[in-house]
């Protein structure tokens, strides 16, 4: 053979070898989409008389562990977590360390969710799990269900569910100190499974945790529980959802700070039901404070005109609760007074014009402030200083498709620090209202109960509410043309809020009902739903 044809014929046998020897499917091949399978283990799956502290678990091919922190629990569960290795690498085979004492007569369940996934494609083994029994036998009855949440529409996901056995040692207080006989979670559904139960009566809960302890702490974590009593195998199927809520927590003062000169941040957990600030330092004739709450914040700001000392008393009384501070008072520059208008370049014929100021307001001079039409001829209007809010209401009769101007000149507006605000100019017009939309929801509420009908953005955040016992239409006029949504509270004592639950008291939250469908609103329409309240 000439050597050139030896040179080629050598070249191509490498080839040839080289990619015999490649791993994977052939390119241009089909996907593997089948998830790996568990073909052994040793012990065996559902071996009784369980004494082992090894378990080994092999699959068909070399798998991948995925959010095995998140995926994988055991039941009973254990006070060491279970070591399982390799979980850096591929692999063939699982080991499984246990290093407690295993509880004797009982079957557990080493649940792996969704965690075994191929190491190719990241096909998953789904609620793959290894079952044994230190007893003589396997448990084998079963029980299922849903978990919602109490105030979103929105199905909540990776919520561990537990199960307690009601015996002569069990109180309501086991789920603040002890772990439960069964666990299980609902992994990226709302439904969960139990498998491999024991027969007897059981208090059923369901945890949405921070720390995956199977504790309730009723500070970070919701907490949902089944008011019936779950007894085995009856109750194989809850016919409840579980209603996941978070519990409002005791009132307890936290701290007082202060922001800036003149303002001082009071801050709190818990409900503030009547939250009051009582200056007891000495104050001279002049002195004015205002207090007013920090929107969905637990802090109440105190203005102050400012006192030369160096700090002052306080009692925070709240309820039963009173609480003594001293604040030290250190700043040296007053907060300078900033105002915006509510509205940009448009004001919604539903809406107020409001000016917003990051002080309090203390006093108005309306001959410093006119309101012009687009003739510049001068609108009548009057105004308000917000209790609630650093605001000042304009109102005014909004004419449809009008230009307007808001001029505000200097020394109009004065805040509680005695400063003034200078010149300022807001431009804006209306629309028709043939722009806007209506959406009439008809209640049909036969048993006359008391509601709170909220209308919502698609993002669930708040637009509006109505009140009613009766069944009656209730219309939500002059709407921007987009999405919403309509949740319907159940005002069972009638305080005009919602209400969360508390598991000590066995108290569930007050019922929520949402219109199945988001209501997609376009310009000059007249929307009509019908929403029934059993």
């Amino acid at each position: 053979m000439k050597p050139y044809l030896s040179y080629v014929f050598f070249s191509i046998s490498i080839l040839i070898l080289t990619n015999c020897a490649k791993t994977g499917r052939p390119e241009g091949g089909p996907k593997d989409e089948e998830a790996p399978l568990f073909v052994i283990a040793n012990p065996p799956y559902e071996t009784t008389n369980f004494n082992k502290k090894e378990i080994e678990l092999d699959f068909n091919e070399f798998i991948k562990l995925k959010d095995l922190n998140k995926q994988l629990f055991v039941s009973p569960p254990l006070k060491t977590p279970l070591l399982v290795s390799p979980q850096a690498t591929a692999t063939k085979t699982l080991s499984l360390k246990i290093v407690d004492t295993l509880i004797k007569n009982t079957t557990y369940i080493i649940n792996f969710g969704n965690a075994v996934e191929d190491n190719n494609e990241g096909n998953q083994l789904e609620n793959f799990k290894y079952v044994f029994s230190t007893g003589t036998y396997i448990d084998s009855l079963t029980t299922s269900g849903e978990i919602k949440n109490a105030f979103v529409n929105e199905s909540p996901k990776n919520i561990n569910v537990l199960l307690y056995k009601i015996d002569s040692s069990f109180n309501d207080s086991i789920v603040y100190k002890k772990k439960p006989n069964y666990i299980t979670n609902t992994l990226d559904t709302s439904f969960f499974n139990f498998s491999n139960l024991k027969e007897g009566k059981y208090l059923m809960l369901a945890l949405k945790e921070k720390s995956n302890d199977y504790i309730f702490n009723s500070k970070e974590d919701k907490i949902g529980f089944y008011l019936d009593t779950i007894t085995l195998p009856k109750d194989s199927i809850t016919k409840k959802p579980i209603i996941l809520f978070k519990e409002i927590q005791p009132f307890k003062f936290k701290r007082a700070k202060e922001i800036a000169k003149g303002k001082i941040q009071f801050g709190y957990e818990g409900e503030a039901v009547d939250l009051k600030i009582k200056l007891i330092s000495k104050k001279p004739d002049n002195f004015k404070s205002i207090s007013k709450f920090e929107i969905d914040k637990d802090t109440l700001n105190y203005w102050f005109t400012p006192i030369e000392t160096d700090s002052l008393n306080f009692i925070v009384t709240n309820k039963n609760n009173i609480d003594t501070v001293t604040v030290k008072l250190r700043k040296k520059k007053t907060d300078s007074l900033m105002l915006k208008s509510s509205a940009g370049s448009i004001l919604n014929l539903r809406d107020t014009l409001f000016i917003i100021g990051n002080n309090p307001p203390v006093k108005i001079d309306e001959s410093k402030i006119m309101l012009l039409d687009k003739d510049t001829l001068k609108v009548s209007y009057s105004s308000y200083i917000s209790k609630k809010e650093n605001k000042i209401g304009i109102l005014f009769d909004k004419k449809q498709k009008q230009k307007y101007a808001l001029k505000i000149l200097p020394s109009a507006i004065f805040d509680i620090f005695g400063q003034k605000n200078d010149s300022l100019n807001f431009n804006f017009t209306t629309k028709e209202i043939e722009d806007y939309g209506k959406i009439t929801i008809n209640i049909v509420n036969s048993q006359n109960k008391n509601l709170i009908v909220e209308l919502l953005n698609d993002k669930s955040e708040f637009i509006e509410r109505k009140f009613t016992n009766t069944s009656k239409g209730i219309v939500f006029n002059l709407l921007e043309p987009k999405s919403y949504k309509i949740r319907v509270i159940v005002d069972k004592n009638k305080n005009n809020k919602w209400d969360t639950g508390n598991y000590l008291q066995k108290k569930t939250p007050e019922k929520i009902k949402y219109l199945s469908e988001t209501l997609n609103l376009k310009a000059n329409w007249d929307l009509i739903e019908q929403l029934v309240i059993e």
